[in-house]
């Protein structure tokens, strides 16, 4: 260790009826006080407060892009289903028949299929917003508001 923290340290004051108050610090206890220590604690703590419910908001905003990217890749499936059948597939997804598998954890559902148009919705397991997307004449599912467009609840 270094000398000057070996050394007992002094410090004088003045008290109020002119009597000299000595503080010493004994000879090896260098380190942090309680208050010091709880002090750094509850910095900590505050900023995992702020930190934790930005984190959270972070990982929805990742699962409304899987279940976006999802609608846009049936979408695209939808359209070379089309395109062999002369029909939009209207079955439950995945199947063999069409090929198209959604992302783990991400569920999507063929509301309505005609050979006209098709509308979905998908969901996801971490998170209770829904998207949907509808084309053509099927009938628009909510949240969805315009065709061709993949629109999530808020």
């Amino acid at each position: 260790m270094r000398e000057d923290i070996r050394q007992e340290t002094t410090r004088q004051a003045t008290g109020a009826a002119g009597t000299k108050l000595v503080f010493a610090r004994p000879a090896g206890r260098a380190g942090f006080t309680l208050i010091e220590l709880l002090i750094v604690v509850v910095i900590i703590g505050i900023l995992a407060s702020i930190a934790i419910p930005k984190f959270g908001s972070t990982k929805e905003k990742a699962y409304v892009a899987k279940m976006k990217s999802d609608l846009r890749n049936m979408a695209t499936a939808q359209e070379a289903y089309l395109g062999d059948n002369q029909v939009y597939y209207g079955g439950a997804v995945p199947n063999p028949l069409f090929s198209y598998n959604p992302s783990s954890g991400t569920t999507v559902t063929i509301v309505e299929a005609t050979a006209g148009g098709w509308s979905a919705t998908t969901a996801y397991v971490g998170t209770l917003k829904i998207c949907a997307m509808y084309y053509g004449s099927a009938a628009p599912v909510a949240p969805a508001t315009g065709e061709g467009l993949i629109v999530c609840t808020p």
